[in-house]
């Protein structure tokens, strides 16, 4: 009974929020990588590349991300100011690019003329586009200065909607590696690190503030409000929501998600939209049509999700201990997917990869 009533705070508004924002970004990315890869087959000279991974690629992804960790967990101090600025930019550019479709709907719809204001190297920008991008630093640079969590919350969800826009997975046979590489990846950086390393790596990593290179330089120069600009930051690599709503608990507690528990579940909900809309494309009768719509493959990867989601949060409530979120969220996503095409036949399809992805393999560019 106790243990039941440990679980009751999962019902609390934080808990609820983060839970309900988890979701909807998860299935927002998809939807935005199907629209996204819609837009390169339309164009292929699109500004926006994005890059099919490959058997290789998906086992150096875990290799890599844990040589990034030990970066940071031993020379964060170091380079931090560094990494800020590159998450900024970063920052700058995935809100753009998720914002830009918005700013292309207004102009259609109430046929606003957008002139060009500036052609270079066969690149052009718009109006509209000039606007929007210097909105976009703005918004970076309201969280260089004040560090909000909104703000932080805002940056890592446009980051991952970018990122499951442009890496992109072939079929389930890549999706299925990767997942595994990822699924090992995780377990052993938060339960098995501290023993090789002397500390939890991985939430090591996740909790400490990076140097605000705005403030190094605002101090350097001596410029009027220096006091108004935060010293650390809370990289965009996570959603937290405070947990300052209750009596005894301070500002400073949060409720959190990576960022990676997101993107990775989302690149596997991409696949299974883009197959639904293949699939759906191929169909050649109003009534086979009509009968797919009843086994749509992204809802029992969403549905995996939330059970996964729901299972990791309340295992951390149980175990009063960090717990690798992946762990419970790729078998939840990724079984009820496999078992599905195995029940309707259609397993040897998605697995393989049945027709082409609606994008085209390319080098990857800035997000």
């Amino acid at each position: 009974m106790e243990s039941l009533w440990k679980l009751t705070c999962l019902l609390e508004p934080e808990s609820l929020t983060l839970i309900g924002t988890a979701i909807l970004v998860t299935f927002v990315s998809a939807s935005r990588a199907l629209d996204h890869g819609k837009e390169m087959q339309k164009n292929l000279n699109f500004s926006e590349a994005s890059i099919t991974l490959d058997q290789s690629q998906a086992v150096m992804i875990p290799l890599a991300s844990s040589c990034s960790l030990l970066l940071m967990f031993y020379l964060f101090s170091s380079v931090s100011q560094l990494i800020t600025a590159f998450v900024a930019v970063g920052s700058a550019s995935a809100l753009y690019f998720c914002l830009i479709p918005y700013v292309a709907y207004v102009k259609s719809r109430f046929g606003v003329v957008d002139p060009f204001i500036l052609r270079c190297c066969s690149k052009s920008l718009t109006r509209s586009q000039g606007m929007l991008l210097l909105f976009s630093i703005g918004i970076v640079a309201a969280w260089l200065v004040t560090g909000h969590w909104l703000l932080s919350n805002l940056l890592g969800i446009c980051i991952c909607v970018a990122f499951v826009s442009h890496v992109r997975l072939p079929n389930i046979k890549i999706c299925s590696l990767l997942l595994v590489c990822l699924f090992l990846y995780d377990i052993f950086w938060v339960f098995l690190s501290e023993r090789f390393f002397g500390a939890n790596v991985m939430v090591s990593v996740a909790t400490q503030k990076a140097s605000n290179p705005l403030h190094k330089v605002a101090a350097s120069l001596s410029l009027p409000g220096l006091q108004l600009i935060t010293k650390k930051l809370e990289l965009p690599v996570k959603v937290v929501f405070p947990r300052n709503l209750f009596p005894g608990s301070s500002s400073t507690d949060y409720i959190m998600l990576g960022l990676g528990d997101m993107a990775v579940p989302g690149m596997l909900l991409a696949l299974a939209l883009c197959f639904d809309h293949r699939k759906s494309r191929d169909m050649a009768s109003m009534s086979e049509l009509s009968s797919s719509k009843q086994h749509k493959y992204i809802w029992y990867a969403l549905f995996g999700y939330v059970v996964g989601l729901i299972t990791a949060l309340a295992a951390g409530v149980l175990t009063q201990s960090p717990q690798p979120a992946l762990l419970y969220l790729i078998p939840s996503t990724l079984g009820p997917l496999v078992f599905h095409s195995w029940a309707r036949n259609e397993l040897s399809e998605l697995w393989n990869g049945g027709s082409p992805a609606p994008s085209v393999k390319a080098r990857t560019v800035d997000v």
